[in-house]
């Protein structure tokens, strides 16, 4: 599913810049639930924006779904974020002036996707427990339902792989161990291949593997 070789990141120049990622290799495979960890300025966010072609490495090669990614053009990569992968923020993103149901519809709307989109929307707003809050506003719902919409928004593509930054950070405990249940739930249920980074040592039990990160290197788990 996720195949990365050599994988460097170079914020600067190359001879003065910070090295964020010396050469990590790892694979991810099709329906497992990792989890990226490591200390602050490990490069656990470097890895995920990278992984989930938010960003371009230095060097190095990077195979998602099959696709060699890094010869993917800007506009092929847009497509296929778009398609076949889906994101959770630390920050939820919700669009404020736009319902939940609507939020959640989005990314089908941006894909031109055909079909009955907004009746699969309410389907995955049922499937993370939000099928009460349809037409409130994000200002209208707690944290902890902001981020379950936005799980929502994030598989209404069907997206190959989940990825997730810190998606508990911003979360209390109590609402924190929901998103983490709903995460394990569509991993085991649905076979939802998830790619999460966190800082919380707690967070590891819910997951099938770890990959430990120390100074832009894998120290465990690939």
């Amino acid at each position: 599913m996720i195949i990365v070789k050599e994988l460097h990141k170079i914020y600067g120049s190359l001879v003065s810049g910070t090295h964020a990622l010396k050469g990590v290799n790892l694979r991810v495979r099709a329906g497992e639930f990792a989890a990226i960890m490591g200390r602050s300025g490990s490069g656990k966010s470097t890895l995920l924006h990278l992984l989930g072609l938010l960003d371009k490495p230095t060097r190095g090669e990077l195979y998602i779904d099959g696709k060699d990614a890094i010869a993917l053009s800007d506009e092929q990569k847009a497509s296929f974020r778009l398609s076949r992968l889906g994101y959770v923020f630390q920050e939820y993103s919700l669009v404020s002036e736009m319902s939940i149901l609507e939020n959640v519809c989005l990314p089908a709307v941006c894909l031109g996707r055909g079909g009955n989109y907004t009746k699969k929307a309410r389907e995955l707003l049922d499937t993370v427990g939000l099928g009460h809050r349809l037409h409130h506003y994000p200002g209208e719902v707690s944290g902890g339902e902001q981020q379950r919409a936005a799980i929502a928004r994030a598989l209404i593509n069907d997206p190959a792989i989940l990825f997730a930054d810190e998606p508990t950070a911003s979360l209390d405990m109590t609402s924190a161990r929901v998103v983490l249940e709903l995460f394990r739930r569509l991993n085991q249920q649905l076979k939802q291949t998830i790619v999460m980074v966190t800082h919380e040592p707690e967070d590891a039990k819910f997951v099938d593997r770890v990959i430990r990160l120390e100074d832009g290197m894998v120290a465990e788990g690939a």
